[in-house]
This record gives C-alpha cells, sequence and structure tokens, in this order.
C-alpha cells in the first residue's frame, strides 16, 4: 500500500466501529465494565479511546514503525520523550540550530531534574563521536532545522550513536512522513509536532511519537499514561482527517515553496535564502538523498538587518499572516527573533546566525501567481 493510500486507509477497520465510513468521535471520559475485572480494550479515555487508537495506528503506518503515540501537543510529546529515555546524570547531545520550544524544555525543565545539555553543530557527522561520553543516552537532531533548514545526515549519524548504544530521536515536523522517514534511517524514535502539516488546517494542538523498538514504545506509552498529556477525541478526528490529504498538500506546499525561493534568491531586498532544494543550500545533495523533496519552509535574510524592516514587511504582506505556526494550508510568516526562538538568550541566536532582520516563511496552497504577487508588493520599496 502506497503512502497517498495509507494516508486514507491505514489504523481504521470500519467493522469495529458499527460500520461508520470515518473513524467516530468518542466523547467519553470512560468505558463501562460488564463485571469487576473485566479487562477491556479500552476503559479510561487517559489511558486510550478508539479515535486515538486510528489515529496512533495511522501514523504508525506512515513512519513503517511498529507504534505511535499521540500527545496534547509536540511539545508535551517531546517531553514525553526525554523523560522516558534519560534520567538525573544521563547527557542529551542535541543538534544546535533546533526549535525554540525544544531548547527551552532541555535547558529549563530537563537541566533542572540533573540532565546534562550539550549542543553541537551536526551537519557534519565526524562531530558526533569525540563528543559521546560514557552518560550519553540520547541524541536528539532536527532535519530540516527550525529556522535556518539545516539538514544533518540522520543515517551517519544515527550509525555513530548506535556504535557507542545512544538512542536517536528526531524531529521530523518540517518534513513529515511524506517527505522523509527518520526509522527507515536509522533513528529509534521519529517525534512530530502534528499542530504543523499533519493536521494542515491551523485548527488542532496535537504531537505524535512514533517508535519500532517495544522496549522504547512500553517506556513512552507509560509517560504518556501517568502524565496524561494527551489530546481528546476531536483533537485526533481533526488530525486524522487532515492527513487524508497529506499527500496532497505536502505537493503543492513544494512545488510553490521552490517557485518562491527561486523568486526571493534573485530579489534585491534578499541577502539570503535557506531552502534545501536550492543548488546553493550546502544541504542540497544531503537532502536529495535523504528526502523526496524539499518541503514547504523558506527562511530569509533581509538586507536591511532591523527588525523594524522586518516588522514593516509582515505588515505589508496580505496573504502571509504573521503568526507562531507552520504548515498549514494557508501561508505565514514567522519572525523567528521573537517568536518561535524568543526564549532563546540572544547570544545564542547570535551564535546560531538568527537574526533581526530573517523571515520565516510557511508556503501554503495558494494559487502560487497570488503568492508571489504578495511578497512582490511587500518587499517592494
Amino acid at each position: 500500500m502506497k503512502f497517498a493510500t495509507k494516508a486514507v486507509h491505514a489504523g481504521y477497520d470500519y467493522h469495529g466501529h458499527q460500520r461508520a465510513l470515518m473513524p467516530p468521535i468518542y466523547q467519553t471520559s470512560a468505558f463501562a465494565h460488564d463485571e469487576v475485572g473485566e479487562q477491556l480494550d479500552f476503559a479510561y479515555s487517559r489511558t486510550g479511546t478508539p479515535t486515538r487508537a486510528v489515529l496512533e495506528a495511522n501514523l504508525a503506518a506512515l513512519e513503517g514503525a511498529a507504534h505511535g503515540l499521540a500527545f496534547a501537543s509536540g511539545m508535551a510529546a517531546v517531553d514525553a520523550v526525554l523523560r522516558a529515555t534519560l534520567q538525573p546524570g544521563d547527557e542529551v547531545i542535541a543538534v544546535a540550530d533546533l526549535y525554540g520550544g525544544a531548547y527551552r524544555v532541555l535547558t529549563k525543565v530537563m537541566a533542572a531534574q540533573g540532565i546534562t545539555v550539550t549542543f553541537a553543530d551536526l551537519t557534519d557527522a565526524a562531530n558526533l563521536a569525540p563528543l559521546i561520553g560514557s552518560n550519553t543516552k540520547l541524541l536528539w537532531l532536527e532535519s530540516p532545522t527550525n529556522p535556518l533548514l539545516n539538514l544533518v545526515d540522520i543515517s551517519a549519524l544515527s550509525a555513530v550513536a548506535h556504535q557507542h548504544g545512544v538512542k536517536v530521536a528526531v524531529d521530523s515536523t518540517f518534513a513529515t512522513p511524506y517527505l522523509q522517514n527518520p526509522l527507515q534511517l536509522g533513528a529509534d524514535i521519529v517525534v512530530h509536532s502534528a499542530t504543523k502539516y499533519l493536521g494542515g488546517h491551523s485548527d488542532v494542538l496535537l504531537g505524535l511519537v512514533a517508535v519500532s523498538d517495544s522496549e522504547l514504545y512500553k517506556a513512552i506509552k507509560f509517560i504518556q499514561n501517568a502524565a496524561g498529556a494527551v489530546p481528546g477525541p476531536q483533537d485526533c478526528f481533526l488530525t486524522l482527517r487532515g492527513i487524508k490529504t497529506l499527500a496532497l498538500r505536502m505537493e503543492r506546499h513544494c512545488d510553490n515553496a521552490e517557485k518562491v525561493a527561486a523568486f526571493l534568491q534573485t530579489h534585491p531586498a534578499i541577502e539570503q535564502v535557506f531552502f534545501p532544494g536550492l543548488l546553493a543550500h550546502p544541504g542540497h545533495e544531503l537532502a536529495k538523498r535523504q528526502m523526496r523533496r524539499f518541503g514547504g519552509i523558506v527562511t530569509v535574510y533581509l538586507k536591511d538587518n532591523s527588525r523594524a524592516a522586518a516588522s514593516r514587511i509582515a505588515g505589508k504582506l496580505q496573504l502571509f499572516m504573521l503568526a507562531e505556526s507552520l504548515g498549514g494550508v494557508e501561508s505565514l510568516v514567522n519572525h523567528s527573533y521573537t517568536m518561535s526562538h524568543g526564549g532563546m538568550p540572544p547570544e545564542q541566536k547570535a551564535a546560531l546566525g538568527i537574526r533581526d532582520g530573517q523571515l520565516r516563511l510557511s508556503i501554503g496552497i495558494e494559487d502560487i501567481d497570488d503568492i508571489l504577487a504578495d511578497l512582490a508588493q511587500a518587499l517592494a520599496d
């Protein structure tokens, strides 16, 4: 069964749901027992619901995994993975230019619990081995990274990590399962903020995790149930509905992003364009090997490297709305310095190349002529 078919059908058997064509929303907090001690597939909705089970099975199929787990948000999924794999005294090595929310949970939450965090430039896989010590237990990757769209070689880094007994987790939100499957590249865990492309309509908050190792699954499942950061059935339903069109939407996102990147590359108001589909991108060849296409995010440095310039252009845009998120059908613009990475210290942002005069564009599925016209008018003097 190919991807687009899995997206529509995987994880759902209508025979078990009164032959409902679509997975029903089980809006209940508990399920009735017929007798004391009866073992039910579903008993209490924090532990599981039929709606959530369909979503978790669907994700597992899309990622080629044995198991899927759903959480109340992408950050709840990140937190559960970290708690399931790390103990006080352990170390996690993380790619340096990662999402600001992940940076915050690593430096403020995990570090306060005795976890050592090391951030590293892993665009060269050779940088990893010298960093691994006896307490290193987890390698945390993003590819492409947020917001500068750097790529890391998941296969090469996973091989090095596994030689030292280190587990590998990959936040693959920007790529989605349609463009990249980290488990098939050697990773142990893949995490998605389904709030983004998987849901796809900017109307749901949800996180997903996929694993194949049964012990890892049990550990993360324990955190999911014990801590209870789980999504409600309505959010699971909306995410399932969004996933059904993921293949179609991602093709349009990618088509439009390629045209936007080409347009901006020659625009006099733009200093630099970050997009893996460009030949000049340092990760272009890796993206061709590791991804099926190049994604729907384009980040730019403005020649006027000021917050005022970024604010002026964002304010002039008509189709692009200024918002924290990405991956919806609508085009969005994000000022990473104050929004997605607002909680990162200024010196860290400077070291990573996150500037005030920078904008991250989430390219929607609108007509490309309208998108380009909007960018042209906003960038005009």
